[in-house]
């Protein structure tokens, strides 16, 4: 089977400017691959490097050496080389990312910020909203708030709304970071639902979570990353 997601030897330090540049190694010689209709969890204590693997495989941050392979539009694309606009074009076409935080603009409908990212896509706006609308009452967010800017809810609102938004669209490769944080048993046993639909329609994934249930639920496959800790 040919791997969505290919990492070999990727590295990442940050340069404190502020603190005389000095330089604070994160994570060394990250290895690892993802097939279609995969979840790799990264494991690891809190500080290991987790969430910076994932914003390097999304291009928040940019790898310092090493491979961060994705496959794009049928081809493999060395994201630790490519331009910002090749960065852009993954994010549309390839990579859909969940974050623990909700970044919307401001007084936007809560269904129109789920929808989004479809309407950007080329979705016709009345079949983006139905798509969006299913997602949110399937993660009992209740009609009633539909037109509400998320802004207003609580933070479990506000997870699942980004949690809705994260899974609208039909991207190959998906990474979740903490999707089940703030959320009631209910709601977490929705999001695996959501994870292993996603497994069933040939989607890659990579995950973290810190709750030993979820992990154990969703993970194919564990990748403990204290074996990349630039201080091992």
């Amino acid at each position: 089977m040919t791997a969505m997601i290919d990492i070999a030897n990727a590295e990442k330090t940050f340069t404190m400017h502020l603190q005389g540049g000095v330089e604070l190694p994160v994570v060394r010689c990250v290895s690892f691959h993802v097939e279609p209709g995969e979840c790799v969890v990264l494991s690891g204590p809190s500080g290991a490097g987790k969430s910076s693997i994932l914003k390097m495989m999304f291009g928040n941050y940019r790898c310092d050496g090493g491979r961060i392979g994705i496959r794009h539009q049928g081809a493999m694309m060395d994201l630790a080389k490519a331009e910002p606009r090749q960065v852009l074009s993954v994010r549309r076409a390839t990579i859909g990312y969940v974050s623990q935080f909700l970044r919307a603009v401001p007084r936007v409908a809560t269904i129109d910020v789920v929808a989004e990212p479809l309407i950007a896509n080329g979705v016709a706006r009345p079949e983006a909203r139905e798509k969006a609308g299913a997602l949110l009452h399937r993660l009992n967010i209740p009609e009633r708030l539909w037109a509400l800017p998320p802004s207003t809810f609580s933070g479990g609102e506000q997870q699942r709304v980004n949690i809705a938004r994260g899974f609208i669209s039909d991207l190959p490769i998906l990474l979740l970071d903490e999707p089940t944080a703030s959320l009631d048993a209910a709601n977490r046993a929705v999001v695996v639902e959501l994870i292993d639909q996603k497994k069933r329609q040939g989607v890659a994934m990579v995950a973290i979570v810190h709750d030993d249930e979820i992990r154990r639920l969703i993970a194919d496959r564990i990748v403990d990353v204290t074996s990349f800790a630039a201080a091992a």
